[in-house]
């Protein structure tokens, strides 16, 4: 059986879509619950987000997810090099599914993050199910780790981010297993309104593919994102708005040959009570 989601786990959130899904350097959203889980450890605010995707046009080929995230313990505020974050780190769960009749995924996750310094690291913890009509369902857990780290505060950043370290099998027969993925990036911001991405994706049984990205914002409420996956030689764009404590992305993807996809995601951020 191939798994629908391709080379690991699909990114989420619109603005990781617009940008290539290249996104193992980001953070400070609540999609980091799923692209990284290192990017949590940069949100100081209780942060709940629903994500959609269609692909190509196809229904079956859906996508639909909730997040949750809560920073933990005292908010520190920011020294020298170093920005504010939660003195606990932060716990995130995240419910999403792929597919339609034929053959659907849910995914169930929980995430930490913990940033330390100029360093953030973070973990994720699945239950993955897997059902294909007539067949049954096949459940397995599978457990992630990410990283990331200011290379020049402001300017440069790393990201990697390790999904499925423990090669989880979904069934014995043909040793049939969820796919393990390494994906490593680089973030540059040459000013203050522009941000770059370069990141590489292998998945052991496969070639690597590359993903790039650009974001400029116009002014701070607004996002103007392209991107490129050569993997799925699909070209992406997008834009993003913040209203108040909102944010919406939406985002576009170009294949040549199997079409249009659209993604969208909002969030919602609050303030803790004392």
């Amino acid at each position: 059986m191939l798994l629908a989601q391709g080379n690991g786990p699909a990114g989420h959130g619109g603005r990781a879509l617009a940008l290539g899904n290249a996104s193992a350097t980001l953070g400070g959203d609540v999609w980091a619950a799923t692209n990284n889980a290192a990017g949590l450890g940069s949100l100081t605010r209780p942060t709940a987000g629903v994500y959609l995707e269609n692909r190509y046009l196809i229904p079956s080929l859906n996508v639909a997810a909730a997040a949750l995230a809560v920073p933990l313990g005292a908010i520190e505020p920011a020294t020298a090099g170093v920005p504010t974050r939660a003195s606990q780190g932060v716990v995130g769960i995240e419910a999403q599914r792929f597919g339609g009749v034929l053959y659907n995924e849910i995914r169930l996750g929980a995430v930490y993050g913990y940033r330390l310094g100029v360093v953030s690291v973070g973990g994720r913890l699945d239950l993955l199910q897997t059902s294909l009509q007539d067949l049954g369902s096949q459940r397995t857990v599978v457990g992630s780790l990410g990283g990331q780290a200011d290379i020049l505060p402001q300017r440069l950043s790393f990201g990697v981010y390790l999904y499925n370290i423990t090669q989880a099998k979904l069934a014995d027969y043909q040793d049939e297993r969820v796919p393990t993925v390494l994906r490593a990036g680089l973030a540059y911001h040459p000013a203050k309104q522009v941000l770059l991405l370069a990141e590489a994706e292998k998945d052991v049984e496969h070639d690597a593919g590359l993903k790039a990205g650009m974001e400029y914002l116009p002014t701070p409420a607004v996002a103007v994102r392209l991107g490129y996956t050569s993997l799925s030689q699909q070209t992406t764009g997008g834009v993003g708005v913040r209203a108040g404590d909102f944010q919406f992305d939406y985002a576009v993807g170009w294949h040549s040959a199997l079409g249009l996809s659209q993604y969208f995601s909002t969030s919602w951020q609050w303030e803790r009570k004392p």
